[in-house]
């Protein structure tokens, strides 16, 4: 039962990186590309962490699996919010169709 579960997440992990890719390519600005990436990091990667986590159990293998799924958890989102805000300091602009910048708003105020 584990291991269909395990294939359920690897499959769903595989997926969500394809997209990811695939946005990578397809996106407009630098800024819609980064939140295509850390989707693609965050859900993608982890899922088929977790699927191999479900694979091998509580094993020496099982466990560093679960370590690297805290790790992106926590610097993923963080270094694409400092890459986005390093890209607007710099003046990269926004895709002319953007509806909103509030990083602008908060330097104007």
């Amino acid at each position: 039962m584990n291991e269909i579960i395990g294939i359920f997440f690897i499959t769903i992990g595989l997926l969500f990186d394809f997209f990811g890719c695939l946005g990578l390519l397809r996106l407009p600005d630098i800024y819609n590309r980064l939140q295509a990436a850390t989707k693609c990091v965050t859900l993608g990667t982890c899922g088929i962490l977790f699927g191999l986590f479900l694979f091998n159990g509580f094993s020496a293998l099982g466990i560093k699996a679960l370590l690297c799924i805290v790790f992106l958890l926590l610097t993923a989102p963080v270094s694409a919010h400092a890459l986005a805000r390093g890209a607007h300091k710099s003046g990269v602009r926004l895709w002319e169709k953007s509806v909103c910048d509030k990083y602008e708003e908060d330097r104007k105020s």
